[in-house]
């Protein structure tokens, strides 16, 4: 493995600068870096249309949907150079012809490349996406190859295409030089002989292609149909080693880690069951407590992920857990990550038991002087059963008594180091509760959080109306002022949320500003409130309590309505720029009204030109209510690292090649191969597998395990 872990800079074609680039953009540092930088697709250059066959292959209104526009190859000349506008608006325009037509090309940037390169006179072979400009086919920026006279058609097979970071195009990076890179990095494999990342016996079993045939077939295919099993292998390793990882890592936990073994159902539990629970447990409550249950009376650490749509019940579930804990002697904490959130829970907490004797406090930044230090005392002597706070709860100056359980809300958004100090409160961890809102699917869940185990709440509590949602373009908002209006006659409040893009927070804040102007002067007679983020905390909350406490009827916001804020109240959701919001990220917002007894409505506007997933987004979205359906229908559409930022993250190592979702299958396979290396090498020490743990230590090596992060 020496030629993959060379520096590339030694590499033909890279040198210092070149190496700095790739670093800085891909994180490439080595050979093998590069080599496992895979095209995200291929184009079919096999076929040369001429201009005419173009017009009749992409037709004009075909050019409506970006997306839906193919590549297109042509082989033709250049028979004019024209040079327009000055400075910044400068840009140079080209007619090119093959005789059967003419087609306009033309360049923004990169002009000095282009007159240096691309003459008059020459042919060219071109591929690009034409576009439709004054009735005239363009091309912008498209790839043109030189071709001497005498030329014939080839057959130019699949073309890779990498993806290429904004900093690496501005260093005159193409996709067609990082190709050439990786071609001369196949050239200093002698032989074709890179030695294998899994043992010989595995690649027998599993009919797997060996690692060299299957990385020059991903980068550089000669027909598709090699592609299957090239990629098939290359994702069955990743996904084997990631399996492993996990498999490794949970075999590890529950023998090392002892938890507090919470023997007993007692008062408090059976109490608040029985007497003071204000409706009945739906059937996927009943069964995530059995499951809590289990683990708090293994007499191992508990560390669970409790999943569940907006309004499924986890409050509840939380609560009843913590007085399990209660019952058996221990201190339960709830960590919200907002002081909103861990209002909204301090008062649904202390509304629930109001009739039991429970000492219940709040712990936020906002508590301070005498009120803070008794509450602090009254932690410490053990006088506070429940706590709960923000990272207040985590500060040096919080002694438990006995802390037996901590439930943490929306894990993503507290650090490695803060869920440590957590633990570091006892001479023993306690027992965790990861809560989420943010619905993942289950194989990914079993993969992001692979140390923990998951519990769902797949279902509502009857009664609950499903929040109606409908799709309006910019266009046609009178039927969405006029429903506006007849919600708030009722004495109802209504969100609008704009979306924000850090790459434009000018435009954004602008965008919100004006809308809030405009939503004042439809509906004079009510409150608007406004929050975005470069309001300082204290104003942005004094403008959520306002919106909470009905003081303004409808808030305009720039960011994501804090997950968890209840305002039972809100019955409307407006999304403006509904296509610049992922899937999950819609859900979440929807999830912010119905949690009232009236019917919710969410409303997605915006602009009527969708390419094709954009519409087929919005669609689903107007079809179903469920979280976990939603979620997996992103994660096919956008790929798993884009998931709240969560999955990829949250990964052991990159996956670099293959999809948790979209290679489910090819997972649970993986799974079980992993599942069989362990029971028949439980010490790590059979001679067939010692590629195995040699490549699971580099791996690791490679990116810290995710297994420290709960």
């Amino acid at each position: 493995m020496q030629i993959l872990s060379q520096d590339i800079k030694y590499l033909k074609g890279v040198g210092p600068g070149r190496a700095k680039v790739l670093k800085d953009s891909l994180g490439i540092e080595t050979v093998g870096d590069l080599l496992y930088t895979f095209p995200y697709r291929y184009i079919d250059r096999s076929k040369i249309y001429t201009i005419r066959e173009m017009v009749s292959v992409v037709p004009e209104e075909a050019l409506q949907v970006e997306s839906a526009i193919p590549y297109i190859q042509l082989k033709g000349q250049i028979v004019d150079f024209s040079d327009e506008g000055k400075g910044r608006k400068r840009r140079l325009k080209a007619v090119f012809t093959d005789g059967t037509g003419y087609v306009e090309l033309v360049w923004f940037g990169g002009l000095n490349f282009v007159t240096e390169n691309y003459k008059v006179g020459y042919t060219y072979l071109l591929l690009g996406k034409p576009n439709l400009y004054r009735q005239m086919y363009s091309f912008a920026h498209p790839e043109l190859d030189k071709i001497e006279p005498g030329f014939s058609n080839p057959n130019l097979g699949l073309q890779p295409i990498y993806s290429i970071p904004g900093k690496m195009k501005k260093a005159n990076f193409t996709s067609k030089i990082l190709a050439k890179l990786i071609h001369n990095a196949f050239d200093l494999i002698p032989n074709g002989q890179l030695q294998e990342t899994l043992p010989d016996y595995l690649i027998r079993r599993n009919q797997l292609k060996g690692l060299y045939y299957a990385l020059r077939v991903a980068h550089f295919p000669t027909v598709s149909e090699e592609l299957p099993q090239a990629l098939h292998r290359l994702k069955f390793e990743e996904l084997f080693y990631l399996q492993l990882d996990i498999l490794h890592y949970r075999k590890g936990r529950k023998s090392k880690v002892l938890g507090f073994n919470f023997t007993r159902i007692g008062e408090n539990f059976l109490s608040f069951y029985n007497d003071f629970l204000p409706f009945s447990l739906t059937g996927a409550q009943k069964r995530v407590i059995k499951e809590i249950r289990s683990d708090l009376n293994s007499g191992a650490q508990m560390n669970r992920l409790l999943q569940g749509d907006v309004g499924s019940g986890k409050t509840i579930v939380a609560l009843m857990c913590c007085l399990i804990a209660i019952d058996n002697d221990f201190q339960a904490c709830i960590m919200a990550p907002t002081e909103i959130l861990a209002e909204q829970h301090y008062a649904t907490i202390k509304s629930l038991v109001k009739d039991m004797p429970l000492h219940v406090e709040l712990l936020t930044g906002s508590v301070k002087g005498k009120a803070r230090k008794q509450i602090l005392d009254d932690v410490s002597t053990g006088s506070v059963k429940i706590l709960i706070g923000t990272h207040a709860l985590i500060e040096p100056t919080v002694h438990f008594h006995n802390l037996g359980l901590a439930v943490i809300d929306e894990q993503h958004r507290f650090g490695v180091k803060q869920r440590a100090a957590l633990w570091q409160k006892n001479n023993r961890a306690p027992h965790i509760l990861v809560m989420t809102a943010t619905p993942i699917p289950r194989t990914l869940a079993m993969t992001v959080y692979g140390d923990l185990d998951v519990s769902v709440l797949d279902e509502l509590p009857p009664g609950r109306k499903p929040i109606s949602t409908v799709h309006y373009c910019t266009n046609g908002l009178e039927k969405l002022i006029d429903g506006i209006r007849y919600q708030l006659r009722l004495g109802r409040q209504v969100y609008v949320v704009y979306p924000l893009v850090k790459e434009s927070q000018k435009l954004d804040l602008q965008d919100a500003e004006n809308g809030a102007q405009q939503f004042q002067t439809w509906f004079p007679d009510f409150k608007v409130g406004l929050v975005h983020g470069q309001m300082k905390s204290e104003a942005k909350d004094a403008a959520m309590q306002a919106f909470i406490h009905n003081e303004t009827q409808m808030l305009i916001s720039t960011t994501v309505i804090e997950v968890g804020v209840n305002v039972p109240n809100a019955s409307v959701m407006v999304i403006m720029n509904a296509e610049r919001f992922g899937l999950s990220q819609l859900h979440q917002l929807r999830g912010r009204v119905g949690r009232g007894a009236e019917q919710s409505y969410c409303v997605l506007v915006s602009r009527p030109q969708l390419s094709e997933d954009t519409r087929r987004r919005l669609q689903i979205m107007c079809d179903t209510n469920d979280g976990f359906e939603i979620a997996e229908e992103d994660m096919k559409l956008r790929g798993p690292g884009d998931l709240e930022g969560t999955a990829q993250s949250g990964m052991p190592f990159d996956l670099k090649i293959a999809n948790v979702l979209r290679d489910n299958d090819l997972m649970e396979e993986a799974r079980h191969v992993a599942e069989k290396v362990l029971e028949e090498d439980p010490q790590e020490n059979l001679p067939q597998n010692a590629v195995v743990w040699q490549q699971l230590q580099l791996l690791k090596k490679n990116k810290a395990n995710f297994s420290e992060i709960s």
